[in-house]
Protein backbone atom coordinates (compact mmCIF):
# COMPACT_ATOMS: atom_id res chain seq x y z
CA UNK A 1 0.00 0.00 0.00
CA UNK A 2 2.87 2.12 0.61
CA UNK A 3 3.14 2.61 -2.85
CA UNK A 4 -0.38 2.65 -4.12
CA UNK A 5 -2.17 5.12 -1.70
CA UNK A 6 -3.78 7.61 -3.64
CA UNK A 7 -3.23 10.97 -1.94
CA UNK A 8 -5.91 12.91 -4.08
CA UNK A 9 -9.09 13.09 -2.14
CA UNK A 10 -12.19 11.99 -3.39
CA UNK A 11 -15.32 14.06 -3.03
CA UNK A 12 -16.64 13.24 0.08
CA UNK A 13 -20.12 13.13 -1.18
CA UNK A 14 -21.13 10.39 0.72
CA UNK A 15 -24.50 9.33 1.28
CA UNK A 16 -25.32 9.75 4.56
CA UNK A 17 -26.72 6.44 6.54
CA UNK A 18 -30.49 6.09 6.97
CA UNK A 19 -31.22 6.38 10.51
CA UNK A 20 -34.05 4.37 11.70
CA UNK A 21 -35.27 6.47 14.90
CA UNK A 22 -38.54 6.96 16.56
CA UNK A 23 -37.46 10.32 17.95
CA UNK A 24 -39.90 12.60 19.97
CA UNK A 25 -40.18 15.85 17.49
CA UNK A 26 -42.66 17.82 17.84
CA UNK A 27 -45.55 17.85 15.49
CA UNK A 28 -45.25 21.19 14.49
CA UNK A 29 -42.41 20.27 12.05
CA UNK A 30 -44.91 18.93 9.73
CA UNK A 31 -46.48 22.12 9.58
CA UNK A 32 -44.30 24.33 8.23
CA UNK A 33 -45.54 28.37 7.24
CA UNK A 34 -43.87 30.49 4.65
CA UNK A 35 -41.55 32.83 6.90
CA UNK A 36 -38.68 35.48 5.95
CA UNK A 37 -36.89 33.88 8.52
CA UNK A 38 -35.26 30.73 10.29
CA UNK A 39 -37.06 29.20 13.09
CA UNK A 40 -35.05 29.23 16.14
CA UNK A 41 -35.31 25.51 16.96
CA UNK A 42 -33.75 25.15 13.06
CA UNK A 43 -37.12 22.96 12.10
CA UNK A 44 -38.87 23.99 9.07
CA UNK A 45 -35.35 24.58 7.27
CA UNK A 46 -35.92 21.89 5.22
CA UNK A 47 -39.58 22.34 3.81
CA UNK A 48 -39.12 18.56 2.76
CA UNK A 49 -37.58 16.93 5.77
CA UNK A 50 -38.97 19.40 8.49
CA UNK A 51 -36.73 17.67 11.14
CA UNK A 52 -33.33 18.08 9.27
CA UNK A 53 -30.81 20.34 10.93
CA UNK A 54 -33.62 20.96 13.79
CA UNK A 55 -32.60 20.42 18.00
CA UNK A 56 -32.55 17.08 19.67
CA UNK A 57 -32.21 15.76 16.37
CA UNK A 58 -28.92 12.66 15.88
CA UNK A 59 -25.66 13.77 14.32
CA UNK A 60 -24.99 11.85 11.16
CA UNK A 61 -22.24 9.34 10.45
CA UNK A 62 -20.41 8.87 6.93
CA UNK A 63 -18.77 5.95 8.22
CA UNK A 64 -20.53 3.06 10.39
CA UNK A 65 -20.43 3.05 13.90
CA UNK A 66 -18.22 0.28 15.56
CA UNK A 67 -19.87 -0.95 18.90
CA UNK A 68 -18.65 -3.87 20.14
CA UNK A 69 -21.88 -5.58 20.26
CA UNK A 70 -23.02 -3.71 16.93
CA UNK A 71 -25.25 -1.79 18.94
CA UNK A 72 -23.56 0.74 21.94
CA UNK A 73 -20.92 -0.87 24.05
CA UNK A 74 -17.61 0.58 23.29
CA UNK A 75 -15.47 -0.63 20.52
CA UNK A 76 -12.48 -2.68 21.51
CA UNK A 77 -9.30 -3.77 19.87
CA UNK A 78 -9.54 -6.01 16.63
CA UNK A 79 -8.33 -8.86 19.10
CA UNK A 80 -11.29 -8.27 21.25
CA UNK A 81 -9.04 -6.87 24.13
CA UNK A 82 -9.41 -3.43 25.90
CA UNK A 83 -8.08 -0.28 23.82
CA UNK A 84 -4.87 1.84 25.12
CA UNK A 85 -5.71 3.61 28.37
CA UNK A 86 -6.82 7.20 26.69
CA UNK A 87 -4.69 8.78 29.80
CA UNK A 88 -1.94 6.68 29.21
CA UNK A 89 -2.19 7.68 25.62
CA UNK A 90 -2.49 11.14 26.37
CA UNK A 91 0.15 11.18 29.06
CA UNK A 92 3.09 8.70 26.67
CA UNK A 93 2.07 9.76 23.52
CA UNK A 94 1.40 13.39 23.17
CA UNK A 95 3.70 16.45 23.91
CA UNK A 96 3.79 18.45 26.76
CA UNK A 97 3.69 21.89 26.44
CA UNK A 98 2.68 24.41 23.90
CA UNK A 99 4.71 26.37 20.95
CA UNK A 100 3.45 29.13 19.94
CA UNK A 101 2.04 29.40 16.56
CA UNK A 102 4.01 31.92 13.96
CA UNK A 103 0.97 32.70 11.78
CA UNK A 104 -2.43 32.95 13.92
CA UNK A 105 -3.89 34.78 17.07
CA UNK A 106 -5.63 33.93 20.00
CA UNK A 107 -8.73 34.85 18.27
CA UNK A 108 -8.51 32.02 15.56
CA UNK A 109 -9.01 28.75 18.62
CA UNK A 110 -11.51 31.05 20.43
CA UNK A 111 -13.45 31.59 17.35
CA UNK A 112 -13.21 27.73 16.42
CA UNK A 113 -14.89 27.30 19.70
CA UNK A 114 -18.47 29.54 19.07
CA UNK A 115 -18.53 27.53 15.69
CA UNK A 116 -18.19 24.18 17.56
CA UNK A 117 -20.61 25.51 20.10
CA UNK A 118 -22.90 27.08 17.69
CA UNK A 119 -22.92 23.43 15.99
CA UNK A 120 -23.18 21.15 18.26
CA UNK A 121 -24.12 19.83 22.00
CA UNK A 122 -24.38 16.77 22.51
CA UNK A 123 -27.63 15.78 24.74
CA UNK A 124 -25.98 14.27 28.21
CA UNK A 125 -23.04 15.07 28.16
CA UNK A 126 -23.41 17.14 31.32
CA UNK A 127 -25.91 14.90 33.09
CA UNK A 128 -24.76 14.76 36.86
CA UNK A 129 -25.07 11.18 37.29
CA UNK A 130 -22.67 9.29 39.87
CA UNK A 131 -19.44 8.14 38.31
CA UNK A 132 -15.80 9.44 39.38
CA UNK A 133 -15.84 11.78 42.43
CA UNK A 134 -12.67 13.52 44.00
CA UNK A 135 -10.57 10.66 41.71
CA UNK A 136 -12.86 8.16 43.84
CA UNK A 137 -15.35 5.62 41.21
CA UNK A 138 -18.81 5.77 43.13
CA UNK A 139 -20.03 2.72 44.26
CA UNK A 140 -23.73 3.19 42.49
CA UNK A 141 -22.52 4.01 39.82
CA UNK A 142 -24.65 4.96 36.76
CA UNK A 143 -24.73 2.90 33.89
CA UNK A 144 -23.46 5.51 32.21
CA UNK A 145 -20.68 5.88 33.99
CA UNK A 146 -17.71 5.58 31.41
CA UNK A 147 -14.39 6.89 33.57
CA UNK A 148 -11.39 6.26 32.95
CA UNK A 149 -9.08 4.40 34.69
CA UNK A 150 -5.64 6.49 36.19
CA UNK A 151 -2.42 4.28 36.28
CA UNK A 152 -1.30 4.40 40.10
CA UNK A 153 2.29 5.50 38.73
CA UNK A 154 0.27 8.06 36.74
CA UNK A 155 3.37 11.19 36.60
CA UNK A 156 0.55 13.55 38.09
CA UNK A 157 -2.73 12.57 39.24
CA UNK A 158 -1.30 9.64 41.30
CA UNK A 159 0.58 12.15 43.84
CA UNK A 160 -2.76 13.15 44.73
CA UNK A 161 -3.99 9.58 45.00
CA UNK A 162 -6.54 10.10 41.80
CA UNK A 163 -8.01 6.43 40.32
CA UNK A 164 -10.38 7.64 37.87
CA UNK A 165 -11.19 10.39 35.74
CA UNK A 166 -14.77 10.98 35.09
CA UNK A 167 -17.13 10.88 32.03
CA UNK A 168 -20.59 10.09 31.83
CA UNK A 169 -21.52 8.62 27.64
CA UNK A 170 -23.84 10.85 26.13
CA UNK A 171 -27.38 10.73 25.91
CA UNK A 172 -28.54 8.08 22.67
CA UNK A 173 -31.58 6.97 20.86
CA UNK A 174 -31.16 3.75 22.81
CA UNK A 175 -31.74 5.55 25.93
CA UNK A 176 -34.54 6.84 24.73
CA UNK A 177 -36.43 4.13 22.89
CA UNK A 178 -34.53 1.35 24.45
CA UNK A 179 -37.39 -1.04 23.26
CA UNK A 180 -37.31 -0.26 19.79
CA UNK A 181 -34.02 1.10 19.11
CA UNK A 182 -31.61 -1.14 17.00
CA UNK A 183 -28.16 1.23 17.37
CA UNK A 184 -27.81 3.93 19.64
CA UNK A 185 -27.28 7.62 17.79
CA UNK A 186 -26.18 10.60 19.56
CA UNK A 187 -28.45 13.80 19.83
CA UNK A 188 -27.46 17.07 19.01
CA UNK A 189 -29.37 19.25 21.44
CA UNK A 190 -29.29 22.63 19.66
CA UNK A 191 -29.26 23.17 16.01
CA UNK A 192 -27.22 21.39 13.26
CA UNK A 193 -27.05 25.15 11.49
CA UNK A 194 -24.40 28.10 11.80
CA UNK A 195 -27.00 30.72 13.00
CA UNK A 196 -25.88 31.91 16.36
CA UNK A 197 -27.85 29.83 18.32
CA UNK A 198 -24.87 30.64 20.85
CA UNK A 199 -26.97 34.03 20.79
CA UNK A 200 -30.61 33.58 20.51
CA UNK A 201 -31.10 30.14 22.00
CA UNK A 202 -32.46 27.04 20.06
CA UNK A 203 -36.40 27.32 21.03
CA UNK A 204 -39.14 29.86 20.15
CA UNK A 205 -39.43 29.73 24.14
CA UNK A 206 -35.58 30.16 24.81
CA UNK A 207 -35.26 33.66 22.80
CA UNK A 208 -37.89 35.40 24.70
CA UNK A 209 -35.86 34.83 28.05
CA UNK A 210 -33.09 36.50 25.91
CA UNK A 211 -34.42 39.66 24.42
CA UNK A 212 -36.37 42.64 25.27
CA UNK A 213 -40.16 42.23 24.64
CA UNK A 214 -41.16 45.41 23.61
CA UNK A 215 -37.93 46.60 21.46
CA UNK A 216 -35.63 45.04 19.07
CA UNK A 217 -33.14 44.52 21.08
CA UNK A 218 -31.57 41.36 23.43
CA UNK A 219 -31.54 41.79 26.82
CA UNK A 220 -28.28 43.15 28.60
CA UNK A 221 -27.52 45.11 31.73
CA UNK A 222 -25.77 48.11 32.04
CA UNK A 223 -22.84 48.16 34.48
CA UNK A 224 -20.21 51.06 34.02
CA UNK A 225 -21.55 52.41 31.35
CA UNK A 226 -21.06 48.80 29.25
CA UNK A 227 -23.89 46.32 28.36
CA UNK A 228 -23.29 42.89 29.32
CA UNK A 229 -25.83 39.91 28.92
CA UNK A 230 -28.23 39.14 31.89
CA UNK A 231 -27.06 37.62 35.12
CA UNK A 232 -28.00 33.44 35.04
CA UNK A 233 -31.36 33.01 37.25
CA UNK A 234 -29.50 29.91 38.19
CA UNK A 235 -25.59 31.16 38.16
CA UNK A 236 -24.91 28.39 40.55
CA UNK A 237 -25.79 25.74 38.27
CA UNK A 238 -23.89 27.04 35.55
CA UNK A 239 -20.86 29.00 36.85
CA UNK A 240 -18.50 28.42 39.85
CA UNK A 241 -19.04 31.07 41.93
CA UNK A 242 -17.15 32.59 44.89
CA UNK A 243 -19.40 35.28 45.54
CA UNK A 244 -22.71 36.28 45.29
CA UNK A 245 -21.63 39.30 43.66
CA UNK A 246 -19.75 37.45 40.58
CA UNK A 247 -20.93 36.83 36.98
CA UNK A 248 -23.00 34.16 35.28
CA UNK A 249 -23.80 35.45 32.25
CA UNK A 250 -27.28 34.18 30.72
CA UNK A 251 -26.66 33.63 27.07
CA UNK A 252 -27.97 31.40 24.00
CA UNK A 253 -25.95 28.89 25.03
CA UNK A 254 -24.94 27.19 28.31
CA UNK A 255 -21.19 26.92 28.20
CA UNK A 256 -20.38 30.90 26.98
CA UNK A 257 -19.36 30.83 30.89
CA UNK A 258 -16.01 28.08 30.12
CA UNK A 259 -13.51 31.15 29.59
CA UNK A 260 -13.02 34.69 29.87
CA UNK A 261 -12.44 34.52 26.31
CA UNK A 262 -14.88 32.83 25.20
CA UNK A 263 -17.48 34.83 27.35
CA UNK A 264 -15.42 38.29 25.46
CA UNK A 265 -16.81 36.35 22.00
CA UNK A 266 -20.24 35.63 23.10
CA UNK A 267 -20.79 39.19 24.43
CA UNK A 268 -19.63 40.51 20.89
CA UNK A 269 -22.79 39.00 18.91
CA UNK A 270 -24.97 40.33 21.41
CA UNK A 271 -23.66 43.56 21.45
CA UNK A 272 -23.64 43.30 17.86
CA UNK A 273 -27.11 42.63 17.57
CA UNK A 274 -28.23 45.62 19.30
CA UNK A 275 -25.54 47.75 17.41
CA UNK A 276 -27.45 46.40 14.59
CA UNK A 277 -30.69 46.90 15.56
CA UNK A 278 -30.79 50.57 16.81
CA UNK A 279 -28.95 51.74 13.57
CA UNK A 280 -32.33 49.99 11.80
CA UNK A 281 -34.40 51.60 14.38
CA UNK A 282 -32.87 54.74 13.34
CA UNK A 283 -33.09 54.09 9.50
CA UNK A 284 -36.76 52.54 9.82
CA UNK A 285 -38.87 54.04 12.80
CA UNK A 286 -41.94 52.51 11.78
CA UNK A 287 -40.18 48.93 11.58
CA UNK A 288 -42.48 46.88 14.97
CA UNK A 289 -40.01 45.47 17.54
CA UNK A 290 -40.22 41.74 16.35
CA UNK A 291 -39.35 42.90 12.15
CA UNK A 292 -36.17 44.81 13.50
CA UNK A 293 -35.08 42.08 15.93
CA UNK A 294 -35.52 39.49 13.21
CA UNK A 295 -33.68 41.68 10.67
CA UNK A 296 -31.20 42.48 13.02
CA UNK A 297 -30.96 38.61 13.62
CA UNK A 298 -30.22 37.68 10.30
CA UNK A 299 -27.98 40.64 9.62
CA UNK A 300 -26.04 39.28 12.33
CA UNK A 301 -26.11 35.81 11.49
CA UNK A 302 -25.03 36.55 7.76
CA UNK A 303 -22.07 38.64 8.65
CA UNK A 304 -21.09 35.54 10.96
CA UNK A 305 -21.45 33.02 8.28
CA UNK A 306 -19.65 35.28 6.04
CA UNK A 307 -16.44 35.57 8.31
CA UNK A 308 -16.37 31.96 8.83
CA UNK A 309 -16.59 31.16 5.50
CA UNK A 310 -13.90 33.72 3.78
CA UNK A 311 -12.02 34.63 6.61
CA UNK A 312 -11.64 31.63 9.26
CA UNK A 313 -12.00 28.49 7.45
CA UNK A 314 -9.64 28.86 4.39
CA UNK A 315 -6.84 29.18 6.92
CA UNK A 316 -7.68 25.27 7.69
CA UNK A 317 -8.99 23.96 4.96
CA UNK A 318 -6.99 26.18 2.07
CA UNK A 319 -8.80 29.09 0.10
CA UNK A 320 -7.79 27.04 -3.51
CA UNK A 321 -9.57 23.54 -2.11
CA UNK A 322 -12.34 25.51 -0.86
CA UNK A 323 -12.96 27.14 -4.43
CA UNK A 324 -12.59 23.58 -5.85
CA UNK A 325 -15.10 22.06 -3.69
CA UNK A 326 -17.53 25.04 -4.10
CA UNK A 327 -17.60 25.82 -0.17
CA UNK A 328 -15.98 29.26 -1.32
CA UNK A 329 -16.32 31.01 -4.90
CA UNK A 330 -14.75 33.18 -7.21
CA UNK A 331 -15.63 37.14 -6.57
CA UNK A 332 -19.24 37.57 -8.41
CA UNK A 333 -20.03 34.12 -9.22
CA UNK A 334 -23.72 33.42 -8.69
CA UNK A 335 -23.92 31.24 -5.34
CA UNK A 336 -27.24 30.03 -4.87
CA UNK A 337 -26.65 26.58 -4.40
CA UNK A 338 -29.19 25.04 -1.66
CA UNK A 339 -30.30 21.68 -2.15
CA UNK A 340 -33.37 20.27 -0.29
CA UNK A 341 -31.37 17.09 -0.77
CA UNK A 342 -28.38 17.86 1.35
CA UNK A 343 -28.74 16.46 4.46
CA UNK A 344 -27.11 19.50 6.95
CA UNK A 345 -27.06 17.70 10.00
CA UNK A 346 -23.77 17.68 11.86
CA UNK A 347 -21.26 14.74 11.65
CA UNK A 348 -20.50 12.61 14.70
CA UNK A 349 -16.73 12.46 13.71
CA UNK A 350 -16.81 15.74 12.67
CA UNK A 351 -17.96 17.52 15.98
CA UNK A 352 -16.57 13.77 18.31
CA UNK A 353 -13.14 14.06 16.66
CA UNK A 354 -12.19 16.31 13.63
CA UNK A 355 -13.13 19.48 15.09
CA UNK A 356 -11.44 19.12 18.08
CA UNK A 357 -8.06 19.54 16.54
CA UNK A 358 -7.72 23.02 17.97
CA UNK A 359 -8.04 21.83 21.97
CA UNK A 360 -4.07 21.98 21.28
CA UNK A 361 -4.08 25.46 20.22
CA UNK A 362 -5.75 26.47 24.06
CA UNK A 363 -2.92 28.58 26.02
CA UNK A 364 -2.87 28.00 29.45
CA UNK A 365 -2.16 31.50 30.29
CA UNK A 366 -4.23 34.36 28.88
CA UNK A 367 -2.04 38.15 27.93
CA UNK A 368 -3.37 41.13 28.95
CA UNK A 369 -2.38 44.37 26.47
CA UNK A 370 -2.47 47.40 26.52
CA UNK A 371 -3.29 49.86 23.75
CA UNK A 372 -0.05 49.98 22.74
CA UNK A 373 0.27 46.42 22.61
CA UNK A 374 2.90 46.23 25.57
CA UNK A 375 1.78 42.99 27.79
CA UNK A 376 1.83 44.05 31.29
CA UNK A 377 0.51 40.93 33.33
CA UNK A 378 -1.54 37.64 32.42
CA UNK A 379 -4.17 34.98 33.95
CA UNK A 380 -4.02 30.92 34.51
CA UNK A 381 -7.19 30.37 32.58
CA UNK A 382 -8.07 27.67 35.01
CA UNK A 383 -8.50 30.10 37.67
CA UNK A 384 -11.36 31.94 35.58
CA UNK A 385 -13.21 28.45 34.53
CA UNK A 386 -16.94 28.90 34.54
CA UNK A 387 -16.37 32.41 36.08
CA UNK A 388 -15.75 35.27 33.45
CA UNK A 389 -15.61 37.84 36.72
CA UNK A 390 -12.48 38.84 35.62
CA UNK A 391 -14.40 40.91 32.04
CA UNK A 392 -15.79 43.12 34.84
CA UNK A 393 -13.31 43.18 37.47
CA UNK A 394 -12.24 47.02 36.61
CA UNK A 395 -13.19 48.84 33.27
CA UNK A 396 -9.74 47.53 31.88
CA UNK A 397 -10.23 44.65 32.08
CA UNK A 398 -12.29 43.67 29.03
CA UNK A 399 -10.31 45.47 26.52
CA UNK A 400 -7.05 44.58 27.49
CA UNK A 401 -8.05 40.34 27.33
CA UNK A 402 -9.93 41.36 24.43
CA UNK A 403 -6.25 42.76 22.46
CA UNK A 404 -4.91 39.68 24.04
CA UNK A 405 -7.53 37.65 21.94
CA UNK A 406 -6.16 39.42 18.68
CA UNK A 407 -2.60 39.96 19.75
CA UNK A 408 -1.19 36.65 21.43
CA UNK A 409 -0.64 33.85 19.31
CA UNK A 410 -2.69 30.76 19.61
CA UNK A 411 -0.63 27.45 20.16
CA UNK A 412 0.66 25.28 17.46
CA UNK A 413 -2.32 22.67 15.99
CA UNK A 414 0.16 19.60 16.87
CA UNK A 415 0.78 16.95 19.39
CA UNK A 416 1.61 19.20 22.21
CA UNK A 417 -0.91 19.76 24.83
CA UNK A 418 -0.99 22.92 27.69
CA UNK A 419 -0.59 21.42 31.05
CA UNK A 420 -3.15 23.42 31.61
CA UNK A 421 -5.78 21.17 29.63
CA UNK A 422 -3.37 18.17 30.32
CA UNK A 423 -3.84 17.97 33.95
CA UNK A 424 -5.39 21.18 35.30
CA UNK A 425 -8.66 21.46 33.46
CA UNK A 426 -11.89 22.32 35.27
CA UNK A 427 -9.84 22.18 38.19
CA UNK A 428 -11.54 25.03 40.42
CA UNK A 429 -10.33 25.20 43.94
CA UNK A 430 -8.49 21.46 43.31
CA UNK A 431 -4.84 20.97 42.84
CA UNK A 432 -5.66 19.11 39.69
CA UNK A 433 -8.31 19.13 37.53
CA UNK A 434 -9.27 16.28 34.58
CA UNK A 435 -7.04 15.68 30.89
CA UNK A 436 -9.18 16.82 27.79
CA UNK A 437 -6.96 14.79 25.44
CA UNK A 438 -8.08 12.06 27.67
CA UNK A 439 -11.56 13.63 27.42
CA UNK A 440 -11.42 13.49 23.55
CA UNK A 441 -10.19 9.92 22.63
CA UNK A 442 -12.79 8.08 25.09
CA UNK A 443 -15.87 10.55 24.05
CA UNK A 444 -14.79 8.90 20.88
CA UNK A 445 -15.38 5.14 21.70
CA UNK A 446 -18.48 6.54 23.88
CA UNK A 447 -19.92 7.64 20.17
CA UNK A 448 -18.86 4.10 18.45
CA UNK A 449 -16.51 6.23 16.38
CA UNK A 450 -14.70 4.51 13.60
CA UNK A 451 -11.24 3.83 13.45
CA UNK A 452 -8.99 6.11 11.56
CA UNK A 453 -8.42 3.27 9.46
CA UNK A 454 -12.06 3.14 8.69
CA UNK A 455 -12.01 7.07 7.68
CA UNK A 456 -8.70 6.67 5.50
CA UNK A 457 -10.55 3.92 3.64
CA UNK A 458 -13.79 6.78 3.25
CA UNK A 459 -11.33 9.47 2.14
CA UNK A 460 -8.82 7.82 -0.20
CA UNK A 461 -10.13 4.79 -1.01
CA UNK A 462 -7.09 2.48 0.06
CA UNK A 463 -7.14 1.40 3.57
CA UNK A 464 -3.71 0.43 5.91
CA UNK A 465 -2.75 -3.25 6.21
CA UNK A 466 0.27 -2.28 7.64
CA UNK A 467 1.49 0.06 10.03
CA UNK A 468 4.22 1.49 7.49
CA UNK A 469 1.15 2.58 5.18
CA UNK A 470 0.31 5.13 7.43
CA UNK A 471 3.96 6.43 6.95
CA UNK A 472 2.47 9.13 3.84
CA UNK A 473 -0.28 10.10 6.24
CA UNK A 474 1.49 10.58 9.47
CA UNK A 475 4.40 12.90 10.55
CA UNK A 476 7.75 11.27 10.81
CA UNK A 477 7.91 9.17 14.13
CA UNK A 478 4.35 8.34 14.73
CA UNK A 479 4.30 5.30 13.11
CA UNK A 480 7.05 3.82 15.41
CA UNK A 481 5.42 5.47 18.55
CA UNK A 482 1.83 4.50 18.13
CA UNK A 483 2.42 0.66 17.11
CA UNK A 484 4.10 0.99 21.04
CA UNK A 485 0.10 1.15 22.34
CA UNK A 486 -1.97 -0.31 19.51
CA UNK A 487 -2.05 -4.18 18.21
CA UNK A 488 -3.88 -2.70 15.16
CA UNK A 489 -4.19 -0.25 12.43
CA UNK A 490 -7.35 -0.66 12.65
CA UNK A 491 -7.46 -0.17 16.31
CA UNK A 492 -6.00 3.73 15.95
CA UNK A 493 -8.77 6.18 16.99
CA UNK A 494 -10.03 8.26 14.91
CA UNK A 495 -8.64 11.59 17.03
CA UNK A 496 -5.51 9.87 17.59
CA UNK A 497 -4.64 9.39 13.72
CA UNK A 498 -5.94 13.03 13.15
CA UNK A 499 -3.43 14.58 15.54
CA UNK A 500 -0.68 13.04 13.78
CA UNK A 501 -1.26 14.12 10.34
CA UNK A 502 0.81 15.81 8.08
CA UNK A 503 -0.48 19.32 7.24
CA UNK A 504 -1.15 19.89 3.66
CA UNK A 505 1.09 22.74 2.52
CA UNK A 506 -0.89 26.41 3.41
CA UNK A 507 -3.13 24.72 5.31
CA UNK A 508 -3.96 23.56 9.09
CA UNK A 509 -5.25 20.61 8.17
CA UNK A 510 -3.80 16.83 7.10
CA UNK A 511 -5.80 14.22 4.45
CA UNK A 512 -8.22 12.91 6.80
CA UNK A 513 -9.01 15.93 8.60
CA UNK A 514 -9.55 18.32 5.55
CA UNK A 515 -12.09 15.22 4.05
CA UNK A 516 -14.20 15.34 7.34
CA UNK A 517 -14.22 18.73 7.53
CA UNK A 518 -15.26 19.42 3.87
CA UNK A 519 -17.89 17.22 3.74
CA UNK A 520 -19.50 18.69 7.05
CA UNK A 521 -19.08 22.27 6.02
CA UNK A 522 -20.68 21.38 1.95
CA UNK A 523 -23.29 20.02 4.09
CA UNK A 524 -23.77 23.65 6.59
CA UNK A 525 -23.66 25.69 3.41
CA UNK A 526 -25.34 23.88 0.94
CA UNK A 527 -27.99 22.32 2.96
CA UNK A 528 -28.87 25.85 4.69
CA UNK A 529 -31.81 27.20 3.10
CA UNK A 530 -31.50 31.00 4.98
CA UNK A 531 -27.53 30.82 4.24
CA UNK A 532 -26.79 34.21 3.26
CA UNK A 533 -25.32 33.90 -0.20
CA UNK A 534 -28.72 32.19 -1.15
CA UNK A 535 -30.34 34.86 -3.10
CA UNK A 536 -33.75 34.29 -2.06
CA UNK A 537 -32.93 36.18 1.70
CA UNK A 538 -30.80 39.34 0.36
CA UNK A 539 -30.47 41.21 -2.80
CA UNK A 540 -27.27 41.82 -4.54
CA UNK A 541 -27.11 45.23 -3.01
CA UNK A 542 -27.37 43.68 0.41
CA UNK A 543 -25.13 40.58 -0.30
CA UNK A 544 -22.39 43.27 -1.09
CA UNK A 545 -22.56 44.84 1.96
CA UNK A 546 -22.49 41.58 4.05
CA UNK A 547 -19.23 40.57 2.31
CA UNK A 548 -17.36 43.99 4.24
CA UNK A 549 -18.07 42.35 7.29
CA UNK A 550 -15.04 41.05 9.11
CA UNK A 551 -14.03 40.12 12.61
CA UNK A 552 -11.89 42.88 13.38
CA UNK A 553 -14.34 45.53 12.57
CA UNK A 554 -17.17 43.78 15.11
CA UNK A 555 -14.64 43.43 17.50
CA UNK A 556 -13.95 46.97 17.51
CA UNK A 557 -17.89 48.25 17.13
CA UNK A 558 -18.59 46.47 20.35
CA UNK A 559 -16.12 47.54 22.47
CA UNK A 560 -14.89 50.56 23.92
CA UNK A 561 -11.19 51.84 24.62
CA UNK A 562 -9.87 49.82 21.31
CA UNK A 563 -9.13 52.19 18.69
CA UNK A 564 -6.33 49.97 17.18
CA UNK A 565 -6.70 46.68 15.66
CA UNK A 566 -5.02 44.33 12.91
CA UNK A 567 -7.46 43.89 9.61
CA UNK A 568 -7.50 40.44 9.68
CA UNK A 569 -8.13 39.27 13.54
CA UNK A 570 -7.30 36.10 13.35
CA UNK A 571 -3.50 36.15 12.08
CA UNK A 572 -1.78 37.96 14.90
CA UNK A 573 -0.23 42.11 13.87
CA UNK A 574 2.63 41.82 11.25
CA UNK A 575 3.84 44.01 8.82
CA UNK A 576 1.69 42.53 6.43
CA UNK A 577 -1.17 42.39 9.32
CA UNK A 578 -0.63 46.29 10.72
CA UNK A 579 -2.34 47.51 13.50
CA UNK A 580 -5.04 50.89 11.61
CA UNK A 581 -7.13 52.43 12.83
CA UNK A 582 -11.18 50.77 13.67
CA UNK A 583 -12.70 53.41 12.07
CA UNK A 584 -10.73 52.80 8.14
CA UNK A 585 -11.92 49.28 8.70
CA UNK A 586 -14.84 48.63 6.04
CA UNK A 587 -18.28 47.42 7.60
CA UNK A 588 -21.59 46.83 6.02
CA UNK A 589 -24.00 50.15 5.35
CA UNK A 590 -27.15 49.35 7.26
CA UNK A 591 -29.12 51.62 4.95
CA UNK A 592 -29.38 48.88 1.76
CA UNK A 593 -31.78 46.57 4.32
Amino acid sequence: MVNKMKLHMKPCAVVFLVLSLALSIPQTLAQCTSSLYRTYDGSCNNVVNPSWGAANTPFVRIVNPKYADGKSTPPLATDGSELPNPRVLSVEVFQEGVQNSPRFSLANMQFGQIVAHDMALTRGVRDPLPCCANGRLQPNRSPRCFAIPVSPDDPVFSARGIDCLGLIRTFTTCDENPTTCTRAEQINAVTHFLDLSVVYGNSAQEVQTLREPNSGLLKVEVRDGQDWPPRHPNASTTCTLKTPTEVCYLTGDGRANQSPQLAILQITFVREHNRIARQLKTLNPTWLPDKLFEEARRINIAQYQHIVFEEWLPAFLGRNFMIERQLLYQPGVATNDYSQTIHPAVINSHTTAAFRFFHSSIQGFLKLYEESRISMSKVDINDHTNNPTILEQASSRYPDLLRGLTTQPMGLNDISLDPATKHFLFRFNNMFGTDLKSLDIQRGRDHGLGGYNDFVFLCLNQRATTWEDYNQLLVPGAVNLLSIYYKSVNDLDLSVGLAFEKKIDGTESGMVMRCILADQFRRTRKGDRFFYQNGNHFNARQLSEIRKANMARILCDTTTDVTRIQSSAFLLPSTTNPLVTCSSLPTPNLREF
